[in-house]
């Protein structure tokens, strides 16, 4: 929270933990698309002048720490990019044998958590999630 950003008349550092899910799960995200599709969230952000501060690709969900100015609702920069992405992924990938349904690729709904002072927190844990969530896949073997 050292850097503030701007507006006209607002000095800003609105930052939220956002995690949204591919319609049934789908485990594609690890295959062609995860590369691809950091890039395209970054520029559908950039878009909506937003900044992607971080993100991962898990196999069957995304989290991003995204800055949203407060001029635009949160619901609404998430819904942008899982709209857009879905389109793009249409046109892309849609000619291929894969079943991509469009703009039905992102499931309805996302969580959202604002950041405040647990910025590296958050960070670490976007981070370290897939080599957690691989280590509670080995402890569920067990069971």
């Amino acid at each position: 929270m050292d850097e503030y950003a701007s507006l006209s008349h607002t000095k800003w550092d609105c930052k939220y933990h956002i995690v949204f899910i591919p319609k049934c799960r789908r485990k594609v995200l690890y295959k062609t698309l995860r590369r691809h599709l950091g890039e395209v969230f970054r520029d559908l952000a950039q878009q909506r002048e937003c900044k992607i501060e971080e993100g991962h690709l898990m196999s069957d969900h995304v989290h991003i720490l995204i800055s949203i100015p407060p001029k635009y609702a949160v619901s609404q920069v998430v819904g942008y990019i899982k709209g857009k992405s879905a389109i793009h992924l249409a046109r892309t990938y849609g000619e291929r044998k894969q079943n991509y349904v469009g703009q039905h690729f992102w499931a309805r709904g996302h969580l959202v958590s604002t950041v405040g002072r647990d910025e590296a927190v958050i960070r670490e844990y976007i981070r370290n999630q897939e080599v957690e969530d691989e280590r509670l896949d080995q402890l569920n073997l067990w069971k």
